[in-house]
């Protein structure tokens, strides 16, 4: 594995870092415009739904590929790895267990990543979420999530990423959402709360609860283009690492 990486990295020493965007979205246009302003990375191809088939056979060779599509393209994404080794940034959201576990398996031959957030301000905030559920055993944790009208999963990615950062040996009972008589909140509970309106990129709040005062730890997304420069700013670390699956905050933070 050392001897291959190296010979990937010695075949880009002073050449650019070839690109294959993957989703042709909005998250898509964007990386896609990233890539064409930076002077050290080349894009080797864009594709959507529409031509997904053409990563099972001439899509172009890259790198790395960059995927912001759609969670049933994980076929055609899953053929465009094997045939080309490229490595894998994803932040495709809405993968269940079983998808994800498909591109954990990817990790045994290239390079692969996937996070539901790419900003590297959410990376900070899961740190401190982390922290203060710890110091703060006894307070009430509740986690809101605001975006734009169009986002079709609930709750985000994102949220259930800090929900994972809270309760990392998952021993709090998550709740999505209350309506009618729920009765008192449970202590061991974690309310996770969905709203969906307008053009909100991006908005999400750990809320701690204590006798008589509350913490928020909030970060707030103004442009989507945040989490394509994080993607792109991973995918210039990852092609140097060994096949494996990553996790984004070690991956950018060590």
């Amino acid at each position: 594995m050392a001897e291959m990486v190296a010979e990937r990295v010695d075949e880009r020493v002073g050449k650019p870092l070839r690109v294959f965007v993957i989703g042709d979205g909005r998250m898509g246009s964007i990386v896609r415009a990233l890539v064409e302003q930076d002077p050290d990375l080349i894009l080797a191809g864009i594709v959507g739904m529409a031509g997904k088939d053409s990563l099972r056979s001439d899509a172009p060779a890259a790198d790395v590929a960059i995927d912001f599509s759609h969670k049933d393209m994980l076929n055609a994404v899953e053929a465009y790895v094997v045939r080309t080794n490229a490595a894998l940034v994803s932040g495709v959201t809405g993968y269940d267990e079983a998808e994800l576990s498909r591109l954990r398996a990817l990790g045994a031959r290239v390079p692969v990543i996937h996070s539901a957030n790419y900003s590297l301000g959410v990376a900070v905030l899961r740190r401190l979420a982390a922290q203060a559920s710890a110091a703060l055993v006894d307070f009430d944790i509740e986690i809101t999530e605001t975006h734009h009208n169009q986002k079709a999963d609930a709750p985000s990615g994102t949220a259930k990423l800090l929900l994972e950062a809270v309760d990392p040996s998952g021993e709090h009972t998550p709740v999505y959402g209350r309506s009618g008589m729920c009765g008192r909140r449970d202590s061991r509970e974690i309310g996770v709360h969905a709203l969906r309106g307008g053009t909100v990129a991006g908005t999400h709040t750990v809320h701690f609860f204590g006798p008589d005062e509350e913490i928020e730890l909030t970060h707030r997304a103004s442009s989507r283009r945040i989490f394509a420069s994080g993607a792109v700013a991973a995918a210039k670390k990852l092609v140097c690492r060994k096949p494996g699956f990553y996790d984004f905050d070690k991956l950018m933070f060590g």
